[in-house]
């Protein structure tokens, strides 16, 4: 009785289109693109279009104590979105609305449900661009994309989500909107709230509105990719080109693994006999390219590169392309594909990448890595089957290992896919009990009926 009273209001709240209670599509709702997390239906999914009917929503199910869990396209990567313990999903896929484009001050303010390709679109013809590159940047949504926090393959030089998000609109616990920064170039008002909702996978609030920094496109551009011999050689010539002052706007690794798999995938002209391949691409006005790029050539080259240069747009779009292709690539393998982005610092990422291998191997697992060498982004890939129990085991074993190096290392758990509902339990290896705990103190804060995405980013109490 009570769930079809509450349907009723949702429906009169945001209207009957935009409520979603068949079961066999709630299905859709109810895990996204994590793999081994146990789908949750929600007793409805909600596609509010307005700010004014999320805050009609929250109030809803807070009045009623059923939980809400943001969700945007459902590509993260965490089990940020699965909707433990029913409860409503509220997607902002039909709020997508560019609200303005205002290239005098370098800023955009958009809905939560705008993709990310299509912001840069819309930039284009004033020469501008918003930065931030996930992988799925033509499926995610900026809402998504700044509650994750995401990085993706311009991370290097141009930084991440948190690096260009200036003002947010957001509804609270208590169903009340606020409006935190804006576009000024410079604000200290009071706390970061931008920076704190930022990153919080939707455990804070429901973002309803963003501004977002954006930058000039750069004038040139050139890509190459090196093939190396051995993994170590690649590595020293990461660290040659950071010793050099050279910055890239990209500087890709594929190991031995990923490079077959892509090959077999996409026949993008891998060479197969590589034990690892870096793809790097300098940006920004022509002269300084040319320099970087000169540059960076040399000590591909004198690291025992063998080096292939990109001749015009259309070969460099096919490099990217392989490095596109290393997720899908690599989860044609095995029926079961665990993604996960360990980072460590950029000088120890040869180190970690040797421990992957040795953990593949003591635990007699396939693992292709590839990721981001020039920040320490790396993403060990273990290809497995979740069916099969025993080598399950091994695999939460290996990925518990892999953390543990990262972090022994002085990396982190997540450097870009957040911690949501896989990595919750590892969060006290990295925070301590005291930082668990101050995390626990903010949430309860801000959202005292724990409405806002319960179960993910804190492990369970005892």
């Amino acid at each position: 009785m009570m769930d079809r009273q509450v349907l009723r209001q949702l429906q009169q709240a945001v209207g009957k289109d935009n409520v979603i209670m068949d079961r066999e599509e709630l299905v859709l709702y109810s895990y996204d693109a994590t793999p081994e997390m146990p789908p949750a239906c929600p007793l409805a999914a909600v596609l509010p279009q307005s700010a004014a009917q999320v805050a009609a929503v929250v109030n809803i199910c807070r009045v009623n104590r059923l939980a809400v869990f943001p969700r945007g396209s459902g590509t993260n990567l965490s089990g940020g979105t699965v909707p433990l313990g029913g409860g409503v999903v509220l997607a902002t896929l039909r709020m997508d609305r560019i609200l303005e484009l205002d290239p005098d001050n370098l800023a955009a303010t958009v809905q939560p449900g705008v993709i990310i390709q299509r912001l840069n679109d819309a930039a284009a013809p004033y020469g501008l661009i918003y930065p931030p590159d996930p992988g799925t940047v033509a499926t995610a949504t900026m809402g998504g994309s700044v509650a994750e926090c995401s990085g993706g393959l311009r991370g290097l030089k141009y930084g991440v989500t948190r690096d260009y998000v200036t003002g947010l609109e957001v509804v609270l616990a208590d169903g009340s909107v606020a409006r935190f920064g804006g576009k000024t170039v410079k604000n200290v008002t009071a706390y970061d709230m931008v920076r704190l909702f930022t990153g919080a996978e939707g455990t804070l609030g429901v973002i309803t509105e963003i501004t977002v920094r954006l930058v000039p496109a750069p004038q040139d551009r050139r890509s190459m990719l090196a093939s190396f011999t051995q993994l170590a050689a690649a590595g020293e010539a990461v660290a040659a080109i950071i010793r050099a002052r050279i910055i890239p706007a990209t500087m890709e690794i594929l190991d031995r693994t990923t490079i077959e798999a892509v090959e077999n995938y996409a026949h993008a002209g891998l060479p197969r006999d590589a034990a690892a391949v870096l793809l790097v691409e300098v940006d920004g006005l022509t002269e300084v390219v040319r320099h970087d790029a000169a540059v960076v050539e040399r000590i591909l080259q004198e690291s025992g590169g063998r080096l292939k240069l990109a001749a015009d747009d259309r070969e460099r779009d096919a490099l990217w392309a392989a490095r596109r292709a290393a997720l899908p690539a690599l989860a044609r393998l095995r029926p079961t594909t665990v993604l996960e982005d360990a980072t460590v610092p950029r000088s120890r990422i040869v180190e970690m990448l040797a421990a992957i291998q040795d953990i593949a191997v003591r635990h007699n697992l396939l693992i292709g890595t590839f990721g981001h060498a020039g920040d320490g982004n790396l993403h060990p890939t273990i290809l497995t089957d979740e069916g099969d129990h025993e080598e399950m085991a091994r695999v939460h074993l290996a990925v518990k290992e892999i953390f543990a190096t990262a972090l022994a290392m002085g990396g982190t758990l997540s450097g870009e896919h957040g911690i949501g509902l896989a990595k919750r339990r590892f969060l006290p290896l990295e925070l301590g009990d005291a930082g668990v705990a101050a995390v626990r103190r903010i949430k309860r804060a801000l959202d005292p009926d724990n409405l806002f995405n319960p179960g993910k980013i804190l492990p369970e109490e005892e």
